[in-house]
């Protein structure tokens, strides 16, 4: 083989090697969740969701527990983003986060989630019900 054809052939494999490297373009998609939950002490609840992304809807189920203060019981509809997706397969995993909050007969809920695959939730939408909370939990998110 010639130099410039071998020279030409490891920068082929090298941009090539490079291109397949490369990290997928992210994505950010629309989420709303209905999530109710209840306890003393320890709080467990649950509900579903539909992430939009590419204008396809992927229905999922929410599932999460707390420990710390709670008293009462809430449903907290959430609207948001969910961005760094990598397909709609990334949103599913454990999310967690750290906070208190509350709600008496209505009031407004706010949380910001991250999960494994770098997937961060920016939600936030009213509580209706009495619940009061000063608790550590996350939620698991699974596609149905």
């Amino acid at each position: 083989m010639r130099k410039s054809s071998m020279s030409f052939a490891l920068v082929a494999l090298a941009v090539g090697a490079s291109a397949t490297s490369m990290p997928a373009r992210a994505d950010t998609g629309r989420v709303a969740v209905i999530f109710t939950k209840g306890g003393l002490i320890l709080g467990v609840g649950g509900g579903e969701g539909v992430l939009t992304l590419r204008n396809k809807n992927y229905p999922f189920t929410v599932s999460g527990m707390s420990v710390g203060f709670t008293i009462g019981a809430s449903t907290t509809k959430l609207v948001g983003r969910a961005f760094n997706l990598r397909g709609p397969a990334s949103i599913e995993g454990a999310y967690n986060a750290a906070g208190a909050g509350g709600a008496i007969a209505a009031g407004a809920g706010t949380v910001q989630l991250k999960n494994a695959n770098g997937v961060v939730l920016q939600l936030s939408g009213p509580k209706v019900g009495a619940e009061v909370s000063a608790a550590i939990g996350g939620v698991t998110i699974r596609l149905k």
